[in-house]
């Protein structure tokens, strides 16, 4: 039999041609983004026993819709594709308005979502915060006291969680001789992992001489120590507390997954994977003060901190980041957009995107398989194409 399997003629190429070397590259992602655990250890974050999702909600009529977010108008279809976009749930009043999805992803299939994944850690930290469990003022050695002799040795967890630790790290994702490829082999993410844990390399790494919190720097092993920090505040595991203190009171329909290095660390950093259904759910619980399904989640108090009034405008103002937000903040790894209407939002590489637009009462979640890890001109597009999309719903 010579003619092309079931499975090719879907992604374009063969299983057998998906490896870890290459799993993050065009056109491989667009099936490994929705299969982490195949390639990367993973351990599972179950969701209730309820009822299953939905069928797909159509919006076939926004799809001709013209936008203008570049140079010229185009659809909505045109731009979602142009962004390699694998799916798109939008949410409006906390009713779902509609789905879309590339011919290569389902209803009910899990996508990893990166750095969102920090987002989602954090409202973990938060609701830790709100039992008396964690301090998100205290030095990370009170966690952590190995952490002495590493750049977290004289941070607070404040630091930790605002991206504001003066790590002496770079976020070098296409640099195979790099500090960030060696972190890469530590989650077991890249070829050659297994002789060195993500705790035993984070706990590698040394600061600059700048102090901390002045200014915002975006660097994932913060965020990976941010798991770390949560499991020895509370003696459970993150995958535990992932499912008791969100998964199971959001009423998430699907179970998630978490990437796992060598000692089981959860990825906490960039390794979770999830529907883009029950992502949107997260947002609109975010959007209703961190109530879900007349329970509160995370405290009220929180909630308004991280995507209105807390975070340093200042250490913003300092990062890297500022074209795509001047105005914006960073707050408990969530960050605000500084629109007038209080946008906010989660953000991962290769177009992973949780938008809640409270002035519209509209939650986005966007799936994608961009080519390149970061591409800021379209990141400002995406952008502007949410603010767009939030009008018309």
């Amino acid at each position: 039999m010579t003619g092309k399997t079931a499975f090719e003629a879907r992604y374009g190429f063969r299983r057998n041609q998906v490896l870890l070397a290459n799993w993050r590259e065009n056109p491989f992602n667009r099936w490994s983004f929705q299969n982490l655990g195949e390639l990367v250890p993973s351990a599972c974050v179950a969701a209730g026993s309820g009822s299953g999702e939905p069928a797909v909600r159509d919006i076939s009529g926004l799809l001709g819709e013209r936008v203008t977010v570049a140079d010229a108008p185009e659809t909505v279809a045109e731009f979602l594709a142009r962004s390699s976009t694998d799916a798109l749930t939008v949410m409006k009043g906390g009713k779902i308005v509609g789905d879309w999805f590339a011919p290569h992803m389902d209803l009910g299939a899990r996508h990893v979502i990166f750095s969102i994944s920090k987002s989602l850690t954090a409202i973990i930290a938060g609701i830790l915060e709100g039992e008396g469990v964690f301090d998100p003022e205290a030095p990370v050695t009170t966690y952590i006291p190995e952490a002495a002799g590493s750049a977290y040795g004289d941070a607070s967890a404040r630091h930790v969680l605002d991206m504001s630790v003066s790590l002496d790290f770079e976020e070098a994702y296409l640099d195979p001789e790099s500090a960030f490829a060696r972190y890469r082999r530590a989650t077991l993410w890249n070829p050659g992992g297994g002789t060195e844990s993500l705790r035993e390399f984070i706990l590698s790494l040394q600061r600059l001489a700048e102090p901390h919190g002045q200014k915002f720097r975006y660097r994932s092993p913060n965020s990976d120590l941010l798991g770390l920090l949560l499991e020895r505040a509370s003696g459970h595991r993150f995958t535990d507390l992932m499912r008791e203190k969100l998964w199971l009171p959001l009423g998430a329909v699907s179970e998630a997954s978490v990437s796992v290095d060598m000692e089981g660390t959860a990825r906490t950093a960039g390794g979770i994977s999830v529907t883009p259904r029950d992502l949107t759910r997260v947002g609109e619980m975010m959007r209703q003060g961190g109530i879900a399904n007349g329970r509160r989640i995370v405290p009220e108090a929180w909630v308004r901190d991280t995507t209105s009034t807390g975070g340093s405008w200042q250490a913003w103002q300092r990062g890297t980041m500022l074209p795509l937000f001047p105005n914006g903040r960073y707050r408990n790894k969530w960050y605000q957009t500084g629109a007038a209407g209080g946008a906010y939002c989660g953000i991962g590489i290769h177009g992973q995107w949780l938008y809640v637009d409270p002035g519209s009462e509209v939650v986005i979640a966007k799936m994608s398989s961009q080519p390149e890890p970061v591409d800021d001109p379209l990141d400002i597009e995406i952008v502007a194409f949410f603010e767009a999309l939030s009008r018309m719903v």
